[in-house]
């Protein structure tokens, strides 16, 4: 089985299982406990926040463990929820994963505006600009890359234009982290992301948050992250995000992401030639070097997934936090693809331990899928 859903999660990178296996055999304290197993705990979370603080180009002290971009992100909302002014609106694109989406729609309701995307998948910038230039938001939130299309949001240009209004800006860095270097994401004044998605372990993850001000705690417990995220601490799981996030800025550094985008270039060709009437979503767009999303011919979502499956191959029909759900997916929906079209999509995502091998298979199994599908095999 040949496995295209990374973005869902990716397995566990050899150094990841390394670090997490020595971290669970050496380090056995509580890093809130006083004695010296406490303190060698909380020595290596400390390096641990360093070093991601590093990595980002933030404040160690700007950052909160979690259990992942989903508490996060919650988290951060929560927060806003709790001490914006009750007519302060919050801003965040139409593409957001639902853990930002419903989480704004939650706390905000009819506050919670939505900043539409283009056809190609795109933030909206102009409207963005025009519509702050009237209105002050308590936010701003815009992720950094798209989990279901792969498209690049130019976040870097909305947090120039946030910080010439004064707007707080937040970004869910989930699917860049690990696939493009992570310097310069700290900028943000708000930021989450988390390890399953570039080969650490899944439950652990992070939010930034300016350490001059604080969030107010989503759990009530102890006073752990400063008071700003109650529960002990996973220290081996920590380190393992660490290691693995380590591992992929030397690949990056190296420039290993490159080549393999010119192996998702080459079967995106392949594709459109081979399989009539196929569509790939962002196309002429900045996008993550791993992810290709593509509308297929007329034959159903859960029967191409079940067929590829049968065929060796792991594919997705978009974000896995919404599977089993009826609904169409809201981001090609915001893109402009109409209601028929957006059930055709699938997604196929890789990883770095993919290989242009699998790609050529993937592209021939598909063309066998096709004509299974296209001749009512």
């Amino acid at each position: 089985m040949i496995y295209f859903d990374y973005n869902a999660t990716a397995p566990v990178m050899r150094q990841a299982r390394e670090a997490w296996l020595e971290a669970t055999e050496r380090i056995h304290g509580n890093p809130s406990s006083p004695h010296a197993f406490g303190v060698a705990a909380h020595r290596a979370m400390t390096e641990a926040r360093e070093k991601l603080a590093h990595f980002l180009g933030c404040h160690p002290l700007d950052l909160i463990w979690t259990s992942g971009a989903t508490e996060a992100n919650n988290l951060l909302l929560h927060h806003f929820a709790q001490t914006l002014d009750a007519k302060s609106e919050v801003w965040i694109s139409a593409i957001e994963h639902p853990s930002v989406h419903d989480a704004a729609k939650h706390y905000f309701d009819q506050r919670a505006k939505l900043i539409p995307v283009t056809y190609a998948g795109v933030v909206d910038v102009e409207w963005l600009t025009a519509e702050l230039a009237d209105t002050r938001p308590g936010l701003v939130a815009v992720m950094a890359a798209n989990n279901e299309t792969g498209v690049i949001q130019p976040w870097r240009e909305i947090l120039a234009i946030c910080q010439a209004y004064e707007v707080p800006f937040f970004s869910d860095a989930v699917q860049w982290i690990g696939k493009l270097p992570a310097k310069g994401l700290g900028d943000c004044d708000y930021l989450t992301g988390a390890a399953h998605k570039f080969g650490g372990p899944r439950g652990v993850g992070f939010l930034k948050v300016p350490h001059q001000s604080r969030v107010q705690s989503l759990l009530w417990g102890g006073k752990q992250e400063r008071g700003q995220r109650a529960g002990t601490e996973n220290i081996p799981i920590i380190v393992a995000l660490l290691a693995a996030l380590e591992a992929r800025e030397k690949q990056l550094a190296e420039g290993h992401h490159q080549t393999r985008a010119e192996w998702k270039e080459k079967f995106e060709k392949l594709l459109l030639r081979q399989v009539p009437d196929s569509t790939v979503v962002g196309t002429g767009t900045p996008r993550l070097w791993n992810t290709v999303s593509a509308l297929m011919p007329a034959g159903g979502q859960q029967r191409w997934v079940t067929r590829l499956d049968k065929a060796g191959f792991a594919v997705s029909t978009g974000s896995a936090c919404t599977t089993g759900k009826e609904e169409p997916s809201h981001v090609l929906s915001a893109m402009g693809y109409k209601a028929g079209q957006v059930t055709q999509v699938l997604r196929f995502s890789s990883g770095w331990e993919t290989t242009a091998a699998d790609w050529e298979a993937l592209e021939k199994g598909l063309v066998k899928v096709y004509a299974e599908v296209h001749h009512g095999k």
